[in-house]
């Protein structure tokens, strides 16, 4: 800066020289042209864009500075979340957050039944911030009430088509699917079709999870209607049959894992595989007509008291480390760039043709159906 300063200040010497010499000389003559006019232009010219490209760094500064301050912003104080099973991922998210954040979690877990009845229970003065379901078509009515808030968290673009609404509410950031489960220690082999249990060699043999209970199995259900426009001929050939419904999935489970009962009918997958690593007598497979993968939505209520922590908490769910243990914990990572090598992925498990919609108005009736069948 000091040197252009001295450039400037030369060449205001050397102009007033030159017009000095040219007032004195004859009148006739003609002045020479002023040459040093350019180089005092020039030296302005680059003492202004030094000046600009000074204010321009400051700004750029003032904008880095703002933009990590906002990102360094500290969380604190709580979040309180609503999720269901498995009981052992929810302990490891909620240590996982707590240690990232320092905010602390507040978590009730349930069955996708019991979340919503806690919910209702507290319509008048709502406490949870993130809600979690096993039920996407119960989230969907979250939404259609009006109850849930928009907003994009980090790594959504990676979610599966579908996985995401429209409207940014609701996030499936694991998943799981409904396969049959059978008692290896009774039954030595099995792939019947869903229709094909209603068979008569399968007399006594059956359970399955209360759907009222169950959000998968509720989904399942209303999935397999819709696919089969409304054929119940299979499941009341199963009912028939002596299909028992011992109760959610982990009782139902039970059951058969005991060997009380031989085969599971729509049991939750992850729960299956679960067992099987710990050496229970267990095998799954997914029905060749087809079953329903079940996203599990995460949703920000709208009336969360901490609106903050609730947009981090579903930020952490699909960062790579809550991902990583969703796969770890047999589910299906909602990010369609992980996948598992514990169990069979989204793209390996057939489905059936369903419509999410048509689902949600009438997953209820359907469950409340199966439970009258089989009484």
């Amino acid at each position: 800066m000091k040197n252009v300063k001295r450039k400037v200040v030369s060449g205001i010497v050397m102009a007033v020289c030159a017009a000095s010499l040219a007032a004195c000389g004859s009148k006739a003559e003609t002045a020479a042209p002023d040459i040093s006019a350019a180089p005092a232009q020039e030296a302005a010219g680059q003492e202004g864009e030094m000046k600009a490209a000074e204010t321009k760094e400051g700004e750029t500064k003032t904008a880095e500075a703002a933009e990590t301050a906002a990102a360094d912003k500290k969380l604190s104080g709580k979040v309180v979340v609503y999720m269901p099973s498995p009981s052992g991922l929810n302990e490891k998210y909620v240590a996982d957050f707590e240690k990232k954040t320092g905010v602390k979690v507040e978590l009730f877990e349930g069955t996708t039944g019991e979340i919503l009845a806690r919910l209702e229970a507290e319509k008048e003065n709502p406490a949870a911030d993130v809600v979690v379901l096993a039920s996407w078509s119960d989230g969907l009515t979250l939404k259609a009430d009006g109850g849930l808030m928009s907003y994009e968290p980090l790594n959504a673009d990676k979610l599966y088509d579908g996985w995401k609404d429209e409207d940014n509410m609701l996030f499936g950031t694991s998943a799981s699917a409904v396969g049959v489960i059978y008692n290896t220690t009774l039954v030595d082999n099995l792939d019947a079709d869903w229709s094909e249990l209603a068979g008569s060699e399968y007399k006594d043999m059956l359970a399955i999870a209360d759907p009222e209970k169950s959000g998968s199995c509720k989904d399942f259900l209303a999935g397999y209607m819709y696919s089969a426009k409304e054929d119940w001929s299979a499941f009341e050939g199963m009912a028939e049959n002596g299909m028992v419904v011992p109760g959610a999935n982990k009782a139902a489970l039970e059951a058969v894992t005991t060997g009380e009962k031989a085969i599971l009918v729509a049991g939750v997958d992850y729960n299956a595989y679960s067992s099987m690593k710990k050496g229970e007598p267990l095998a799954i497979y997914y029905p060749k007509s087809g079953t329903v993968i079940n996203p599990r939505p995460a949703m920000i209520l709208k009336s969360s008291k901490n609106v903050d922590n609730a947009k981090a908490f579903v930020d952490y769910l699909l960062s790579d480390d809550a991902q990583k243990l969703v796969s770890d914990a047999f589910l299906l990572p909602g990010r369609s760039d992980i996948t598992c090598d514990n169990r069979t992925n989204v793209n390996d498990i057939p489905t059936l043709d369903t419509d999410w919609d048509w689902m949600m108005e009438h997953a209820g009736e359907i469950a409340a159906k199966l439970n009258e069948l089989c009484k």
